[in-house]
């Protein structure tokens, strides 16, 4: 039977996650057969091994922006996270929320993920949003 992950163990692995979004840096992030089911908010795609998942993230978004992590829970094996990126790119602000769905293995690596995004919201979306919508929790 496995069990939640201790509390020092989650918070290594969401550090080294936030590392990752924020600065690129990956060391003892990955298992190096890592599997990454992503769901955008209309594609979905499947990677594997830890390069692959450089390669992806150099793509989606710049390793210089900022990760406010909204909630992690610690699930068996592994963690569940939410959080909001915010990086420049193309002249402009972006912004995106994202969850994270984390299994680790032995080593503390992440070894399974599923990842949920809302879609990269440029300046103009993000101004959008805030005239259409009053949100009751930031």
């Amino acid at each position: 039977m496995t069990s939640v992950l201790d509390e020092t163990a989650v918070d290594a692995g969401v550090a080294r996650l936030v590392a990752w979004l924020e600065r690129g840096q990956t060391a003892g992030l990955f298992a190096p057969d890592v599997f990454a089911d992503l769901t955008f908010p209309h594609w979905r795609i499947q990677v594997q091994g830890a390069e692959e998942m450089d390669r992806l993230k150099n793509e989606m978004h710049p390793p210089a922006g900022t990760t406010r992590v909204e909630r992690v829970r610690p699930i068996d094996r592994g963690f569940v996270m939410q959080l909001e990126e915010r990086w420049e790119a193309e002249g402009q602000q972006w912004y995106c929320r994202e969850a994270f769905i984390c299994e680790l293995d032995d080593q503390g690596r992440i070894e399974d993920l599923a990842y949920y995004c809302t879609g990269d919201w440029d300046e103009a979306r993000v101004a959008e949003h805030a005239q259409a919508v009053s949100l009751l929790r930031p």
